[in-house]
């Protein structure tokens, strides 16, 4: 199993319609027949502690069977389309891959 958690910093011009977008091109992710589980989320409200990361807008978790999934769905047509659609939202990326 491959757990590929994304995180999102998205430009603070973009309008809660573009933010919604976005939210909708992380969930079309789904359709990519690599995926077994995927969650989108936001910042949860836990109480504040200094190990906690809040600055971000987005996270994007998505579970695949092995590194051979992972690598088709960074090449499938709908991982292209969201990123050749939304990649101007974000100012900052960050990728954890574990196995």
């Amino acid at each position: 199993m491959l757990v590929h958690s994304v995180f999102f910093w998205i430009h603070a011009d973009r309008t809660a319609q573009q933010r919604e977008d976005f939210r909708h091109g992380l969930e079309s992710l789904r359709a990519i027949e690599h995926v077994r589980a995927l969650y989108v989320g936001v910042p949860a409200n836990t109480t504040p502690r200094p190990v906690i990361e809040r600055g971000y807008a987005f996270a994007l978790t998505v579970v695949f069977d092995d590194v051979a999934g992972h690598d088709a769905y960074q090449v499938h047509p709908v991982h292209k389309e969201f990123l050749a659609r939304f990649a101007s939202y974000w100012s900052r990326v960050q990728i954890y891959d574990a196995e």
